[in-house]
């Protein structure tokens, strides 16, 4: 996703992106995860003989970022997002209390009651 000084654009749709872009995106992650690697093994070697603990680690995750980025890239598509919510909430209105009618009104009574 490209940044652009313009005004903020809102995904109105549940449709996935692209599937070239989608392969983009796997890649850009596949190459900077080969990335990482080759310098933790260029790493690995230069330390060696100075500091042979950092060296172990870096030929670790030399070792290991390969099986993690084929991983990575092989995920799969990511799922559709869920669509903006268009309910939008009226006012709400007070509720009138229950319970005895109000103080200083009078109930009328039926003949016969008392």
């Amino acid at each position: 996703m490209r940044k652009h000084g313009g005004p903020e654009v809102f995904r109105i749709t549940g449709a996935r992106q692209g599937l070239a872009a989608d392969v983009r995106g796997r890649e850009r992650r596949y190459v900077i995860s080969m990335t990482i690697r080759t310098l933790s093994v260029i790493a690995a070697v230069v330390l060696w003989n100075v500091e042979r603990h950092v060296a172990i680690v870096a030929l670790v995750l030399g070792g290991a970022l390969p099986y993690i980025a084929v991983v990575i890239a092989n995920a799969g598509r990511e799922r559709p997002p869920t669509l903006p919510s268009t309910f939008v909430p009226g006012p709400t209105r007070p509720e009138l209390p229950t319970g005895d009618a109000p103080a200083g009104r009078r109930t009328e009574r039926s003949p016969g009651q008392s």
